[in-house]
């Protein structure tokens, strides 16, 4: 790319963006699990929107089914409007999402967004109990508003605020000590009178925390939290925005554990194709909401709706998805941990088609990935110093697919660690 074409990103776009630096060519089309640039050269995508593409690139089926709605001049933009995609995609989330996990939830459609969605939950759990503070985890990510970043563990985030982030308190997630301390920690926090910590209005919890680094919850961590909460009433929210739509396995990031949160929040792949949307999920008793107390002008985007729809019923109608997904999923986890075992430094973490990559030496993640973009793979970092390199590829990446994006990354490790 020469310096002429680049001159209206780097001369008129803000210095804000950041994927593009990192990957520096003009992409022009993509399709499943790859991209191409103007210049026609394919990359392998091992990032899927930062986990909005599940499906995959321009997915034949969902694009169908929206360029059919668009053609015959269906709704587009329809605020919390009643419409047939609505009421379409409601029916579907119910019959194949929600019933067959016997999971009773309202459903709100909140801006269009997976941090508005966290901020609808968490106005939503102060409005219900009348309680402040919330309960969030070391490593969170929940997104860049003000409320998602109070709930956010990031401090380069964090300090983009400008403005003293408060009502959010911090504790030890599933194996920041070590060891099983960390919920002990809470449970006496919580119920000493003279911690200084006030009664929570609800906890906040990714089940994988993918920004953070790739850390994994165990199951019986997350039912020790859920028990926790209930027998105090708490509210749990599970921040899935990221992780759920089947990206650790099941639909829910969550089901591993049995466990029933009181609100979920879901973007990204809901949506199906990659086009805005997000939802938040909660027990019908809480759902006392005043009309218009939380909207949003971009809330009702029926095309979301309508490739929404045709995902579930694609994809969520049988386990069948689920099942690939653990497969491809073991066959990662077996070559990350073969490479892991070839190198001194790295280890391995994830669940399902989320896997980190571990360096001890940070600056050697960057560079892999840097080496990695010019051999035609996408991955990106993540963790408190960038040390892990985090693996998204959509779900419906076939086979040979991943066999050849392992192949590109053990390439891009073997030579950075020869120098």
């Amino acid at each position: 790319m020469t310096v002429a074409e680049m001159t209206v990103f780097e001369t008129l776009e803000s210095n804000v963006r950041g994927y593009c630096r990192s990957w520096p060519t003009v992409f022009a089309t993509a399709s499943g699990s790859w991209l191409r640039d103007e210049q026609g050269r394919e990359y392998l995508d091992f990032f899927a929107g930062a986990g909005s593409l599940n499906y995959g690139h321009n997915n034949p089926i969902l694009k169908r089914a929206l360029l059919e709605y668009i053609a015959g001049d269906g709704i587009t933009h329809g605020l919390d409007m009643s419409t047939i995609a609505k009421r379409s995609l409601l029916e579907a989330l119910r019959d194949l999402v929600l019933v067959p996990r016997q999971l009773d939830y309202k459903v709100q459609f909140p801006g269009p967004t997976g941090a508005n969605a966290v901020e609808a939950a968490l106005k939503l759990a102060r409005k219900i109990t009348g309680r402040q503070t919330i309960l969030n985890f070391t490593n969170a990510f929940h997104g860049m508003s003000l409320g998602a970043l109070s709930v956010t563990g990031n401090a380069a985030k964090r300090a983009g605020a400008g403005v003293p982030l408060v009502h959010a308190t911090p504790m030890p997630y599933d194996g920041y000590l070590g060891g099983d301390a960390e919920l002990r920690w809470m449970r006496r926090a919580i119920d000493d009178s003279s911690s200084g910590l006030d009664k929570p209005a609800a906890v906040i919890v990714e089940t994988v925390q993918g920004e953070g680094g790739v850390n994994v919850a165990r199951a019986s961590w997350l039912r020790q939290l859920a028990e926790l909460c209930s027998a105090r009433g708490i509210l749990l929210i599970v921040d899935d925005i990221q992780m759920g739509c089947g990206r650790t396995g099941p639909f829910f990031s969550f089901e591993i554990a049995g466990i029933t949160p009181d609100i979920v929040t879901l973007s990204k792949s809901i949506g199906g194709y990659g086009l805005p949307m997000a939802l938040v999920l909660f027990r019908p008793e809480l759902d006392q909401w005043t009309p218009g107390e939380h909207n949003g002008t971009f809330r009702g985007n029926n095309a979301a709706f309508v490739t929404a729809r045709v995902a579930l019923e694609q994809y969520w109608s049988d386990g069948a998805l689920e099942s690939t997904t653990t497969i491809k999923g073991e066959r990662v986890r077996a070559a990350l941990a073969e490479l892991a075992s070839a190198h001194s430094g790295l280890s391995t973490r994830g669940r399902g088609l989320v896997h980190g990559l571990v360096f001890e030496d940070a600056s050697r993640a960057a560079k892999v990935c840097r080496l990695a973009f010019e051999r035609g793979l996408l991955v990106e970092t993540s963790g408190s110093e960038d040390e892990v390199i985090k693996l998204l590829p959509p779900l419906t990446i076939s086979d040979d697919e991943i066999e050849h994006g392992l192949s590109v990354l053990a390439g891009a490790v073997g030579a950075i660690y020869a120098g």
